[in-house]
């Protein structure tokens, strides 16, 4: 996803409608271009040959990306974007001529200036505007990150790249590794207050930058406490009264020495297990969803929902996040806050898994795992099979009993490795969808059918959530467009389209308003959605050349989302004429529900002048629309198909 797109907490979805969540805008100005067509607007050709309307004012520069001062990760090149005010401009930065468009708007790709000799991590961009009624100047100033500063900067120690820094507690008998980022060709150790050192090594990978100014120093500590103790691992960690001689970093270059405070505490732990209790709401608030998400590193991408009263072992923590021994070969971290302490002398949880049970509903068929604990489980899919891996447990399947009556599921089988239980649910059509829930300690496990299709009207009946995507965050255009408002307007004439074509629309919101995500899902699920599409316009990071790397793309994260991607990707496509992306799996929030089918589109890239002013245009937010409505519609009938 582009880089304004904030993380996203997943929760776990149950119902039944369409999610559509639409990042686009609603227009600040009266819309440009032609009405919209009702017919076939594919026909008409790329959005990026819609008019744009001429704008004549005084000269006025600004810039919306980036900001001064800011941070940029870019080696010798990187994108600006802005307004003159004015479409008979010209514009250069550092010399370098740039493009502005009749509103007004400019992208620019150009080198990065030379390092100021005063401050090396600054450059400074000049802008110089002029039409032929005035002109403006602006000095914009940005700082480099210093991976990317140039190689004759000199000697320096990264200040933000110590890996691990702040508080840690880990067993005795483990690695804790270690890395700085610095100027090449040093001599590296680790200074501990007692006086020992520990030797780092200059270490370059494959990925890093060609000609990037700053090394990697790595080391490995083992079983060596440092600095004051922090404290008991699941509570919040002591104030240190350390002066900073604890641990430093001391690099010799030939013909300079550099040391700075490693900023780490490390505590070592015994070997007794904690048993813990996982809870993301231990205040009672009432507003969680009852997941806890599990990462296989600090920071990583999710992996694991564990529902509350998971009990697991913690044996590690480093600082807000705590890893849980699942099995014998496998962890997860997640929240500290999430993490309730158990009572000393708490038995670790063993789970036991005994005869399964599979019962009809008109919707889905429930597989009833009893399991005598909630431990730590993992739902995998495929084309036509639902995985459940269930930790710390054993089996005692005696009996597997199917119902009469169901035509979805096959078989189902298990097998036991190590102290995992893995149940495999073979199904006799094509994965739709699927949930997990806790009653007591047995695991239920709801597989979805498919809805039935009006083959000659496929979205007759469905029901269907739209959700304009932001606020909060999302990306700027050029003239100040707000992804937002661009999302609205997109939503509301799909709004439109969907009704026309016979299904229920559920809007997430109708105003330019704040909405957090899990009462977006919330109010899907209680439309009981059919489908979730999440709708997005897109951005670039640092350093890449968005004249050559725009277009439209959709993400997807199950199994059985991947057909309706590629569908809504087709449509998108021929509506919108940008250059095809693909499809592609990706870890966003608002994908991976797991009781329909979900997709992520990124239409337009709002930092296109071109593209910001078709989702200006009310030709623009229909082609993107009927494009949705196109590839839903084709991905509906698709389905009946293999249904019949």
């Amino acid at each position: 996803m582009h880089k304004y797109l904030a993380p996203m907490n997943s929760r776990c979805l149950g119902a039944l409608s369409i999610l559509l969540l639409v990042t686009a805008c609603s227009p600040k100005s009266p819309a440009t271009g032609p009405a919209p067509s009702r017919g076939t607007v594919g026909e008409g050709g790329s959005v990026a040959a819609l008019p744009i309307a001429a704008v004549t004012a005084p000269v006025r520069i600004v810039v919306q990306y980036p900001a001064e001062g800011a941070v940029i990760e870019a080696r010798d090149s990187t994108f600006l974007l802005g307004s003159v005010g004015t479409g008979d401009a010209t514009l250069s930065i550092s010399g370098q001529a740039v493009k502005v468009w009749p509103n007004g708007a400019w992208l620019a790709w150009v080198p990065i200036p030379a390092p100021d000799a005063a401050s090396p991590d600054t450059a400074t961009f000049r802008l110089d505007a002029r039409s032929p009624r005035d002109s403006a100047l602006l000095v914009l100033k940005v700082r480099r990150s210093a991976t990317w500063r140039s190689v004759g900067a000199g000697p320096y120690i990264d200040p933000t790249s110590f890996v691990p820094s702040g508080v840690a507690w880990i067993p005795a008998s483990e690695d804790l590794r270690l890395q700085v980022r610095a100027a090449p060709g040093a001599q590296a150790t680790l200074v501990l207050a007692d006086g020992s050192t520990v030797p780092l090594t200059e270490a370059r990978d494959v990925d890093d930058a060609p000609g990037a100014w700053s090394s990697r120093y790595v080391g490995v500590i083992r079983g060596r406490p440092v600095g004051d103790p922090p404290g008991p691992m699941l509570e919040p960690a002591r104030p240190s009264s350390d002066t900073g001689a604890s641990a430093r970093v001391r690099l010799v270059w030939p013909a300079q020495t550099l040391e700075a405070v490693w900023p780490l505490r490390v505590a070592l732990i015994d070997t007794t297990p904690q048993v813990v209790r996982l809870d993301d709401d231990p205040s009672h608030a009432g507003n969680s969803d009852s997941i806890t998400v599990g990462r296989a590193a600090p920071g990583a991408t999710y992996n694991w929902f564990f529902p509350t009263g998971t009990r697991s072992i913690a044996d590690r923590r480093q600082n807000g996040d705590v890893r849980l021994r699942l099995a014998a070969a496998t962890h997860a971290w997640v929240p500290l806050a999430d993490v309730q302490g158990l009572p000393a002398g708490t038995w670790p949880p063993l789970g036991r898994v005994e005869s399964i049970t599979a019962s009809v509903a008109p919707d889905h068929t429930t597989v009833r795992i009893p399991v005598r604990a909630r431990v730590p489980f993992l739902v995998s899919d495929a084309d036509r099979t639902v995985s459940v891996q269930l930790y710390g447990a054993v089996g005692d399947v005696d009996w597997t009993r199917y119902a009469p009556s169901d035509t979805l599921i096959r078989r189902i089988d298990w097998h036991q490795d190590g102290d995992v239980v893995r149940l495999d649910v073979e199904l006799a059509r094509t994965l739709y969808g699927y949930r997990t829930r806790w009653e007591g300690t047995d695991l239920l496990l709801d597989i979805r059918r498919p809805p039935a299709i009006d083959r000659s009207s496929p979205l007759r009946g469905r029901r269907i959530a739209v959700d304009p995507g932001h606020p909060p965050a999302g990306a700027t255009g050029p003239t100040g467009l707000r992804e937002a408002e661009a999302n609205l307007a997109v939503a509301l004439e799909l709004q439109r389209l969907l009704k026309a074509a016979g299904a229920t629309v559920i809007m997430t919101r109708t105003t330019d308003v704040p909405l957090d995500l899990g009462s977006r899902i919330a109010i899907a699920e209680a439309g009981q959605a059919d489908v979730l599409v999440s709708i997005h316009n897109n951005a670039l990071p640092d350093g890449v050349n968005p004249f050559t790397n725009n277009g439209t793309s959709v993400f997807y994260n199950h199994t059985a989302s991947l057909p309706l991607a590629r569908a809504v990707q087709r449509g998108l496509v021929q509506q919108l004429g940008l250059r095809d992306l693909g499809v592609g799996r990706g870890d966003l929030a608002l994908v991976r529900p797991t009781w329909q089918p979900s997709i992520l589109t990124e239409g337009m890239y709002m930092i296109v002048p071109q593209q910001e002013a078709a989702l200006r245009s009310t030709e623009g937010q229909h082609r993107y629309a009927q494009g949705v409505v196109d590839g839903l519609r084709s991905w509906f009938l698709e389905l009946a198909r293999l249904e019949m």
